[in-house]
């Protein structure tokens, strides 16, 4: 088995590319007017309208109501990072050191998820994403 991608339902698909767009600096593949895709080396974050909802099967999924999952990019400096975003973005938690040796940027994006920028710190950490 491989995890290929999370797929976010929304009400406003062209708001949320581009917010993921410009938070990312990576550039979406539309594959129509309801589906688009932002590819990483390890990863997919695919974004889809709630039109495409009915095709999962009707009510399966709703826009704007994640309370629960987080999306999160490794990224080369989270303190840069944080510089780039913060005007721009609901910033929940600003660059932080978790115990577990990640330093962690928190915000939401338009529809309220949650994503985490965050940059491995402790031996542990680096070692864990050097695989």
């Amino acid at each position: 088995m491989d995890f290929v991608s999370t797929r976010i339902i929304t009400a406003d698909i062209r708001r949320l590319v581009g917010f993921y767009e410009r938070a990312t600096g990576l550039t979406a593949t539309w594959y129509g007017e309801d589906f688009a895709e932002l590819a990483t080396p390890s990863g997919t974050l695919a974004i889809g309208s709630e039109r495409t909802v009915a095709l999962f099967g009707v009510g399966s999924a709703r826009s704007a109501a994640n309370h629960s999952a987080i999306i999160e990019f490794r990224v080369a400096d989270v303190d840069r990072e944080y510089e780039r975003l913060a005007d721009g973005v609901e910033v929940v938690q600003p660059p932080t050191t978790m115990p577990w040796g990640n330093r962690s940027l928190l915000f939401r994006d338009p529809d309220g998820t949650l994503v985490n920028f965050f940059t491995p710190l402790s031996a542990e950490a680096i070692r864990k994403f050097s695989r």
